[in-house]
């Protein structure tokens, strides 16, 4: 299988970069090709901006319609054509980041922004002529797992802790962007107490990473209703008769 490592940290000496490089060896010792997206490392552009696409400043840059002009036209930038092939390679996407401002950080964020482009990752249609999207598109047959890092301590990320439960904070992500896409979304894998981690503490986290890379293809994942799965009415609002009574993010796991 093929694994698109996408890391998201500046110093390769922090424990996310010493986790990355521990993920990576345990997945070509277990036969795995394994392409890496160091955005620090490549100095990735985060921005969104009209060479993007080769467009005309004489008109109005509209996002969307300007992006897929460009993806059907092949007038994408190179650095983003070179990051849509590593996604079409891919059996798996690994997303590693840490926690900041109980988001991405910009330059990840950035690489959602310019690769996820219109007619590649949205607004891409089915021969049945409806969007995929929400467990169907791009991404559909490949799995996708998140590797978080956070300062705080793990209980303060619980349903009850301060800081709100894991899965509910990164929903954009896992639910809006990797599901919408079409993965199958693994639960994350949170570790805690990054800005004070000792020796034994990168062990530990070290040993579950492995766990959970070498069950990347056999965890059950996030169970997420989709969109063609029957739940929903034609206007994306859950049936009266599912889930009764439930509201808010979690209404969206079966």
């Amino acid at each position: 299988m093929t694994v698109l490592w996408l890391l998201a940290h500046p110093d390769p000496r922090s424990l996310s970069g010493v986790l990355a490089v521990e993920g990576q060896r345990l997945l070509r010792a277990e036969g795995h090709d394994v392409e890496v997206s160091d955005l620090y490392a490549m100095g990735w552009n985060p921005v969104v901006d009209a060479a993007d696409y080769a467009h005309d400043p004489a008109e109005r840059f509209h996002v969307g319609p300007a992006s897929r002009a460009a993806y059907e036209g092949g007038r994408l930038s190179e650095d983003v054509l070179a990051e849509q092939e590593k996604v079409r390679r891919a059996d798996a996407i690994v997303v590693q980041f840490p926690l900041w401002w109980f988001g991405l950080p910009a330059i990840l964020k950035g690489w959602f922004d310019r690769v996820f482009v219109d007619g590649f990752a949205y607004g891409v249609r089915g021969p049945d002529g409806r969007t995929r999207r929400y467990g169907d598109g791009v991404l559909a047959g490949k799995r996708a797992m998140v590797v978080v890092s956070a300062g705080g301590p793990a209980p303060v990320f619980s349903g009850r802790g301060i800081n709100g439960e894991l899965g509910e904070l990164l929903f954009p992500l896992l639910h809006g962007t990797l599901f919408y896409a079409g993965a199958s979304v693994l639960p994350p894998l949170l570790v805690p107490g990054a800005d004070r981690f000792t020796a034994e503490d990168g062990d530990l986290a070290a040993k579950e990473l492995r766990e959970r890379l070498r069950g990347l293809w056999a965890t059950e994942p996030i169970p997420y209703r989709a969109q063609q799965g029957g739940d929903y009415t034609p206007d994306l609002v859950l049936r009266d008769d599912v889930a009764p009574g439930a509201t808010g993010l979690g209404a969206h796991r079966a």
